[in-house]
């Protein structure tokens, strides 16, 4: 298969990452941009096509996301990554404490759900968070609205979620139905998607992406014998943007995102500020803003329940985080300290 050659503008390359460079740096080495990453690999795509790439000795492939914007010399070899403008991460799954990157400097998310027993507003609150945290603009996509009794409830639900929303209806299957999502797909803009399977991902992946895209996913058998795909890729859009895939993601464990989940649940953290207590638990508490707007019919008990399910995983998933970092600082100090005494005792 031929790759498109794609400039540097193209690409997504702005005066953020430009400034970033020193002349040396224009000179001798070459901006990449990382399309794919797997779990001993990175590809990166740049002017002249795609490349694997190696990592420094001192940093692993999860130490880079997809989208990320990095330097390599004429040997392939990655000589450092630039700050990225956005970065969407979890904390990992299973018993990891550690971030895991989903995607990088993304100007949109989108969160695609579906007008069916899928239909989960947790789980949209929470990407919901993930996105307004760190400043990226959330779009939903809710998919099999041809197949729906009644889409406009779906709609409704979805937009009462969070203030100025944008939600659209749509099935991914007609082209017809996705012109409006082009709009967030212009020349150099660059989209991450994410959802649970089965929703329309994979459809709707295939009916944005020009034919062919950059790479092959990988795809491993799960313990259920299904097939999973376990890369993350950048691929190029019809009309000139990106879009960044994220399969494999079952779960998302957010931290550090308080003030995503403050912004989505704006109805409830400023009806919180009017509790007479400050330490309020909305409970029983008298003059609680939050109970009076529930009995009232307000405010739905069950969102009041999400939100605080919601701050206590993510500051537990904070504290836990912040914990590991402080160990693993203070091993690292203990291993430098070690090797300065031993240089010491053999007159180094």
């Amino acid at each position: 298969m031929t790759i498109q050659k794609y400039t540097r503008a193209e690409l997504g390359f702005s005066a953020h990452f430009m400034m970033q460079l020193d002349l040396d740096e224009v000179e001798q080495l070459i901006p990449m941009r990382i399309c794919e990453v797997q779990r001993s690999l990175l590809k990166g795509l740049g002017e002249e096509g795609i490349s694997l790439l190696t990592t420094p000795s001192n940093r692993s492939t999860r130490d880079f996301g997809v989208g990320d914007w990095v330097l390599r010399n004429n040997q392939n070899q990655i000589i450092r990554r630039l700050e990225p403008k956005s970065v969407l991460s979890r904390r990992a799954a299973g018993t990891d404490v550690s971030e895991q990157i989903i995607a990088t400097n993304v100007d949109t998310l989108f969160i695609v759900s579906s007008c069916n027993a899928d239909f989960n507003k947790a789980r949209l609150e929470r990407y919901l968070a993930l996105a307004v945290d760190v400043e990226v603009e959330p779009i939903v996509l809710l998919t099999k609205a041809d197949l729906a009794e009644d889409a406009e409830y779906y709609l409704a639900e979805t937009q009462d979620l969070m203030s100025g929303l944008t939600v659209l209806a749509l099935n991914a299957t007609d082209q017809k139905s996705l012109e409006d999502v082009y709009f967030w797909c212009g020349e150099g803009q660059t989209v991450a998607m994410v959802g649970s399977s089965g929703v329309g991902k994979t459809t709707l992946l295939n009916n944005l992406t020009i034919a062919g895209g950059l790479t092959q996913e990988i795809r491993e058998d799960d313990a259920k014998g299904r097939h999973t795909t376990t890369s993350r890729s950048l691929n190029p859009i019809v009309g000139g943007g990106w879009i960044i895939d994220t399969p494999g993601m079952r779960a998302l464990r957010l931290y550090d995102k308080s003030e995503g989940i403050e912004t989505v649940f704006d109805d409830v953290t400023s009806l919180a500020r009017q509790c007479r207590f400050s330490d309020c638990q909305h409970e029983t508490e008298p003059g609680c803003a939050v109970r009076e707007a529930i009995d009232s019919g307000l405010l739905d008990s069950e969102r009041l329940k999400r939100w605080g399910k919601l701050l206590r995983e993510n500051n537990y998933n904070s504290e836990t985080i912040s914990q590991a970092r402080k160990r693993e600082k203070a091993f690292g100090k203990m291993v430098n300290r070690i090797q300065s005494e031993n240089k010491a005792r053999k007159g180094f």
